[in-house]
């Protein structure tokens, strides 16, 4: 029995405390116990218990084969708190469960948690706004200048650019923003961040998951570009990241047996000593990595682990969220226990699991809990560590198509633009660059608009002194064939383009002269003329 994986939402954990009990009541074996001479009818003993809920966890895909069988004792322990189950006395909450012959049943009562009150689903405003082009500065005026002149624009060029009629074009401004601050994009990262994880999640809201005011901007934009070659997070403050024996012990473990860059003797048991002081400094931090605040975020994402690609994309987001000492330290442990658990020559940390449980063990509530100590978090955290330990090198990747809409928009704001009075935003009030014309002005101002930067050109040609007087006249030969009605308008005689352009230098050319018929064997006589 597989079970089915609970869907994404805010309540996901209370969900999933559910669905288990529903699973376990229903599937647990009942039977017949006897104890001092007496029968209890629908009972189990509490070894039986964890027999079939240790191997119903395992199957389960919420949870996965990861699960232990301390793991599944320390949960029927809360069930036997939360009264999911009792003793065959009716006792419940001060007793301790155990994995023995003691007897246990089921309460008549429903032990299944009530949902909390939803909140009001808002229509995506849980979503900082985004900067549009509403948001505009005009064009400063400069100081000690000539008014604007109006803008020329060929019909041409303006039925390409704006789609509208000739005398039908209304009062409109040209408008751009100020240089783009850090702050303005900080708040960009946030929003498209925000939305897109929304997106990857499939929710139709963040309500209930994540508040807005728990994510900052910068900690988003310091985990894309403060990085090294290895794309680990870089610090600014050195004091925020962890201790230099901290550090060393990690990288001793990470390369054994050639990481003991200190010298220390190994003696037996060394490495066993090394690790512990890693777990010491991890398990004694005040929240996990991950944070309270991001706790729902990364329980919904366990739903998705069936979907890699969705998974992957969903904590690449997600991490870009924590604050940047945070993600440091989850970089470097989850890339020491998957060092730690593919290294052959490390010796056995533990006489009775393996390595690859005992990272998962070790380190899972150092990375995944809430702030009320749910009462599966234990198992969501191994779920989810397993997974991120198993992809530690993708899941810290800045999605490309996140990068892109950034990147994409904040060009987009760079833009200048045209606003028309009335459409977005009432500009009546201000200066117009751009004004009414009649169609007769508008042809004029076609012929005008085309030839004056044209005949500009042609004059900087003709005065460009630096240029050779034959690459001169090949250019202006060019110049003739494409646009010969400005030529002409420049040099309507021949005298005119003497005057500017320089003439062509005589060339020395040889020519033969005839034969003398009356003397057919005189040689030929070369004779030098010139020719223009």
């Amino acid at each position: 029995m597989e079970g089915k994986v609970i869907g994404t939402g805010p309540y996901r954990a209370t969900k999933l405390w559910n669905e288990t009990i529903k699973l376990f009541r229903g599937g647990m074996p009942l039977r017949r116990h006897w104890v001092h001479f007496r029968y209890y009818d629908c009972s189990f003993t509490g070894s039986e218990a964890v027999d079939f809920l240790h191997d119903l966890l395992r199957r389960n895909y919420n949870f996965g084969p990861e699960v232990t069988r301390y793991q599944t004792l320390q949960l029927l322990r809360k069930f036997l708190k939360a009264h999911v189950i009792e003793d065959i006395k009716g006792r419940h909450g001060t007793e301790d469960f155990e994995d023995n012959g003691h007897l246990y049943r089921f309460p008549t009562l429903s032990p299944l948690k009530s949902f909390p009150k939803r909140p009001v689903l808002r229509d995506r405003s849980d979503l900082p706004r985004l900067i549009r082009w509403d948001d505009y500065e005009e064009l400063p005026e400069q100081e000690n200048t000539a008014p604007m002149k109006s803008a020329v624009l060929s019909s041409d060029l303006w039925n390409k650019r704006h789609s509208v009629a000739i005398g039908d074009v209304h009062e409109c401004k040209l408008i751009r923003r100020k240089e783009i601050t850090a702050k303005q994009v900080d708040h960009i990262w946030k929003s498209l961040t925000m939305a897109h994880l929304q997106r990857v999640l499939g929710l139709k809201s963040l309500d209930g998951v994540l508040n807005p005011t728990h994510v900052n901007g910068k900690h988003i934009v310091h985990n894309v570009f403060s990085v090294n070659k290895a794309g680990i997070v870089v610090l600014d403050n050195k004091a925020e990241d962890m201790p230099y024996w901290v550090v060393s012990a990690m990288k001793c473990l990470a390369n054994w047996p050639n990481g003991n860059d200190a010298k220390q003797p190994a003696y037996p048991g060394f490495e066993r000593d090394v690790l512990k002081t890693v777990a010491d400094y991890f398990q004694r931090l005040k929240e996990p990595l991950l944070t309270f605040h991001l706790y729902e975020v990364f329980v919904n994402i366990l739903s998705l682990l069936q979907q890699q690609d969705v998974a992957t994309e969903a904590l690449q987001v997600s991490c870009l969220l924590l604050p940047p000492p945070n993600r440091r330290r989850l970089q470097l442990l989850l890339r020491l226990m998957a060092r730690v658990c593919q290294n052959p020559h490390l010796p056995p940390l533990n006489d009775t699991i393996n390595t690859r449980t005992l990272m998962v063990q070790m380190f899972s509530q150092c990375v995944l809990g809430s702030v009320d100590d749910m009462d599966l978090d234990e198992l969501l955290a191994t779920k989810l560590v397993t997974f991120m330990m198993e992809h530690h090198s993708t899941v810290f990747q800045v999605p490309s198509k996140l990068r892109r809409q950034v990147e994409e928009h904040l060009s987009h704001l760079k833009r200048v633009q045209i606003k028309y009075a009335g459409s977005d935003t009432d500009f009546s009030a201000s200066p117009a660059f751009c004004k009414q014309i009649s169609r007769v002005e508008s042809e004029e101002q076609k012929v005008i608009g085309t030839q004056t930067p044209l005949q500009e050109l042609l004059e900087g040609l003709i005065a460009d002194k630096e240029l050779p007087a034959k690459d001169k006249r090949k250019r202006l030969k060019q110049f003739q064939k494409m646009y010969p009605d400005v030529y002409h308008k420049r040099f309507p005689t021949e005298e005119s383009k003497a005057a500017v352009i320089p003439e062509k230098a005589p060339r020395l050319k040889p020519h033969f002269m005839m034969l003398s018929l009356k003397n057919p064997f005189q040689p030929f006589q070369r004779s030098w003329s010139f020719r223009a």
